[in-house]
């Protein structure tokens, strides 16, 4: 009886982690102008196209020659030409 609760309480933590876990998504947008920056939502703009990458995506690229990585700006908005634009 004993192992039967332990093993429920284990299996709900874990499914507790992982909705946790799913339902946090963060995003690395790079514009057709090589200007990347962190979000957390998909951006839709009408003329734009934008790159989607995975949060750890920034840790495999080498900035600077082809790609900049912008800060982190408040709100929704994108980087056009070395400017943030706000939506």
């Amino acid at each position: 009886m004993r192992l039967r609760r332990i093993l429920v309480v284990g299996a709900v933590a874990l499914i507790a982690m992982a909705v946790m876990a799913g339902s946090a998504s963060a995003y690395i947008i790079c514009n057709q102008e090589g200007d990347c920056w962190h979000s957390d939502r998909r951006e839709s703009v009408p003329g734009q196209s934008f790159e989607y990458h995975s949060d750890d995506w920034y840790f495999h690229q080498e900035w600077g020659t082809h790609r900049r990585f912008r800060p982190y700006q408040e709100g929704r908005g994108f980087w056009h030409h070395g400017v943030w634009v706000q939506l």
